[in-house]
């Protein structure tokens, strides 16, 4: 019922509902960006629904699972985390995708909606370190669509990864422009 809600809602908005995630991963890291504007959450919710992948959760600061809302944010899969800790976030989130069969763990490479220089690292070596794989999801606004690309493993080079990630998330226009990944160098040069 959600599916055919977002879908309809989408194409009234002009949004392209065609398009699919990749079939039979039962686990997987998903970046998704560039993280412009609170819009993109709701945006992620819906293709969730749209791409049928229930078991895709995303990670939040723990800030915004405080107060009244914190009820709202768990219900649609969010799992709080303390940025600021020094508890390692990497074996944790490790430890959350080895504790299940079946979970895609959602979040934004940028870490932040404003204007980054670089990427955050954490997804990476999540994914690294779990043995699963990295599936890139755009949000492109300039072309009302989402974007979602082929899976892929980390491998032994991480300049090659991450010019990948780069090149993938470059040229894609959030809801704000200039927030966007483009141009920010590989860090791993």
């Amino acid at each position: 019922m959600r599916r055919l809600f977002w879908t309809w809602l989408f194409r009234l908005l002009g949004w392209d509902t065609h398009v699919r995630f990749p079939p039979g991963l039962k686990k997987c890291v998903i970046i998704a960006g560039p993280h412009t504007h609170w819009m993109d959450f709701f945006v992620g919710l819906a293709y969730r629904s749209i791409l049928q992948i229930p078991s895709a959760r995303f990670l939040g600061k723990k800030e915004l699972f405080a107060g009244p809302l914190g009820f709202f944010f768990r219900w649609v899969g969010g799992i709080p985390v303390d940025r600021s800790s020094k508890q390692n976030l990497v074996d944790q989130v490790v430890s959350v995708l080895d504790s299940q069969s079946e979970i895609m763990i959602a979040l934004s490479p940028e870490g932040t909606r404003q204007k980054v220089d670089r990427l955050r690292t954490g997804f990476y070596y999540i994914a690294k370190k779990a043995n699963v794989p990295i599936v890139m999801i755009g949000f492109d606004f300039l072309h009302r669509r989402i974007i979602v690309a082929d899976p892929f493993y980390p491998g032994e080079n991480s300049r090659e990864d991450f010019d990948r990630i780069l090149h993938f998330f470059g040229p894609i226009q959030g809801k704000i422009p200039g927030r966007g990944m483009g141009g920010i160098p590989n860090q791993f040069l």
